[in-house]
């Protein structure tokens, strides 16, 4: 055990590390480059503040209703009342800001990986971030493992960002999934709802149904980004070897062999199928993206698809 906790310390230095240089100057070009880019993406419908429409008292009419007693008799439409000589009430539309937490996964599985998960996770987030901050929308960005150990409440503008990046550089890295936990540490807050980004492996021996019911449930639209490593679905070895299950610490000797790797592709393959098929039944976006690959194409498809930019 001695050996797994060594290994799991080297893990967190070297992700600390690795933060500190995807935080670098290069990587803050990046970011507004993809913001540029996004607004060409979105044929300039990109508007500075996103908003979504709730019935209400606000500035724009929307509907008529009959009045009934207890109504702000201010809201009668006496012009109504002369032509149908009944009651009716105008109806508004308000609007209402919404918010983007970008919540992404430091847990030791997603220490994992070359380059780390992690850090792929990161640079996910910060580039969502960092786009609904310039737009001028409000935004956080949030590490979590077992839950959300420092909440960053939303704020808006570009500079904005250090502050996130400094919150990212102070976080604990490392610890066991706790998807349900996590949702629970955001929810229970009763934060005003907006758009929840979670970014993360999803290998929760608990499963990911009910985290994402609870977003849900705090009226949340939420969007979905799985991140895996190239290693974990191409795995490299033969023989017997012991296995780690590097958050939990359980131990398993096995003998790999063609069969077994393929038995282990297939139940890889039918897990992320499963969330996938989820997120489809319950209109979640969702998106698949491998450690290491390229940002831009990740970034631009879900300015298309993922339902928080519009």
């Amino acid at each position: 055990m001695k050996s797994l906790t060594s290994h799991r310390r080297q893990l967190e230095a070297r992700v600390r590390k690795e933060f500190e240089h995807a935080m670098d100057p290069e990587f803050l070009r990046t970011l507004e480059r993809l913001f540029l880019v996004s607004k060409q993406v979105l044929s300039g419908r990109f508007r500075a503040e996103r908003r979504t429409r709730k019935r209400g008292s606000g500035v724009e009419f929307a509907d008529h209703r009959e009045y009934v007693p207890g109504d702000d008799v201010r809201a009668v439409d006496w012009n109504l009342y002369g032509r149908l000589e009944k009651l009716f009430v105008r109806m508004y539309e308000e609007e209402e800001d919404l918010p983007v937490y970008v919540l992404f996964d430091v847990s030791h599985s997603m220490l994992e990986g070359s380059p780390p998960k992690a850090i792929h996770a990161f640079r996910i987030g910060a580039a969502i971030a960092y786009i609904a901050l310039a737009s001028m929308d409000r935004a956080t960005l949030m590490p979590f493992a077992g839950k959300i150990d420092a909440y960053m409440p939303p704020a808006r503008g570009k500079s904005r960002i250090f502050r996130l990046f400094q919150s990212v550089r102070t976080a604990r890295v490392g610890g066991q999934t706790t998807l349900q936990e996590t949702a629970k540490s955001l929810v229970y807050r009763r934060p005003q709802r907006g758009h929840v980004v979670i970014i993360s492996d999803f290998f929760d021996p608990d499963g990911f149904e009910e985290a994402l019911r609870i977003f849900r449930y705090g009226r949340h639209h939420v969007v979905a980004v799985q991140v895996l490593d190239k290693r974990e679905l191409n795995p490299f070895m033969a023989g017997d070897v012991e296995l780690v299950e590097v958050e939990s610490g359980r131990r398993i000797s096995v003998t790999a062999t063609a069969s077994l790797i393929e038995r282990y592709r297939q139940e890889l393959k039918r897990y992320t199928k499963s969330l996938e098929s989820y997120c489809r039944q319950h209109a979640i976006p969702y998106f698949l993206t491998v450690s290491g690959d390229d940002l831009d194409m990740l970034i631009l498809d879900f300015m298309r698809k993922g339902g928080v930019f519009t």
